[in-house]
């Protein structure tokens, strides 16, 4: 009885299914089956666009867990990248060929350079103001050529030894410069020794770690007083590709980007160190090059190998600037009057806002 009963509800079961099937057949039942198929279809279509979106829209190759995995297609995705980089600039090179004069104008990339905040100090060479302040100023003696830079450079106490290979060095750039130990005297007893023996500038070395890390600049008699703090210190021989030692000549001098009021004082003081009339027989160049506060020197000997082509070799040092402060009169630490102080978290909170 069991059995009999258990086959019948099978066969209704699959009667029931039978039914239920859908009838698209063409030539079937009633006139509404090819509007039934278009339904299911849309039904399906909506079923694989929900699982479509399920998925993550991009693949990121930092989800790839396995080190060599992710770096190798890190590898091949940079590369992918390149070539389309560079098809892209080989089309739009062809195609400014092709329009010949009628090519638009090329796009000039944003820098932070030149989307720089503007500055109202900034400083108008042809300016009446300018001129006459530069014929009044301290520096303005060297500039007449009635003056005659001499410096005496010093270091902090005790100094270590690449300290003091950093002030020889520093000594064969600057002409008629001297290195003195400081046996430990305070500056401002070392600065009327320096006008006893007509030194115009006083130049210390400071260092921390066994590094020189700061450098003071005192224009004697009446100051003013430049605080830097040195980085990237490079010593002749930690160079490659460097030429020989400087000689004795007189460097020529270029100062690049100092634009606004302060930038212009600091750049006349570095100017004032080196006399006024380089012999271009030595062919060398001292250059400081402002680039986001940031003042880069390099000393170079230029090479003419033919009348169109010049080749340059780095002598050294190189060695970065940041300025710190710029005090009226010469080094006071207590009661001296500050022109100018840097303060972080407010001058460099907007990153396109220069101070030189």
């Amino acid at each position: 009885c069991t059995e009999k009963q258990v086959s019948v509800s099978q066969d209704s079961k699959w009667k029931r299914n039978k039914s239920n099937k859908p009838k698209n057949k063409s030539g079937s039942r009633g006139g509404n089956g090819g509007a039934d198929g278009a339904e299911a279809k849309e039904e399906v279509k909506m079923e694989k666009s929900e699982a479509e979106a399920a998925f993550p829209p991009t693949f990121n190759v930092s989800e790839i867990k396995n080190k060599q995995r992710r770096h190798s297609m890190f590898v091949k995705y940079k590369q992918e990248k390149s070539k389309l980089k560079i098809q892209l600039k080989k089309k739009k090179k062809k195609e400014r060929k092709a329009l010949g004069d009628k090519a638009p104008p090329k796009e000039v990339p944003k820098t932070i350079e030149n989307q720089r905040v503007y500055d109202e100090t900034t400083v108008d060479p042809e300016d009446e103001e300018i001129a006459f302040d530069e014929g009044t100023d301290e520096f303005s003696a060297y500039f007449n050529g009635l003056t005659n830079p001499k410096v005496l450079i010093t270091t902090s106490d005790r100094p270590r030894g690449r300290t003091v290979k950093f002030c020889e060095q520093l000594a064969t750039v600057i002409p008629d410069a001297h290195v003195y130990y400081r046996r430990g005297l305070a500056l401002k007893r070392i600065i009327p020794q320096c006008l006893a023996r007509n030194f115009t500038y006083l130049m210390v070395i400071n260092e921390d770690r066994k590094m020189p890390n700061g450098l003071v600049l005192c224009h004697l008699p009446d100051g003013p007083t430049a605080h830097f703090k040195i980085s990237n210190v490079r010593l002749r021989k930690e160079m490659k590709r460097r030429g020989k030692d400087p000689t004795e000549h007189f460097p020529e001098v270029i100062l690049n980007n100092f634009t606004t009021r302060l930038g212009h004082s600091i750049g006349r003081q570095f100017a004032a160190l080196f006399p006024q009339d380089p012999q271009f027989v030595g062919r060398q160049v001292a250059t400081f090059h402002n680039q986001r506060d940031f003042v880069f020197f390099r000393f170079h000997r230029y090479i003419f190998k033919n009348e169109k082509k010049v080749g340059i070799q780095e002598l050294g040092p190189r060695f970065t600037l940041k300025l710190r402060s710029l005090q009226k009169g010469t080094f006071d630490s207590k009661f001296g009057e500050y022109e100018w102080v840097l303060k972080r978290h407010e001058m460099d909170a907007c990153r396109r806002k220069f101070q030189l």
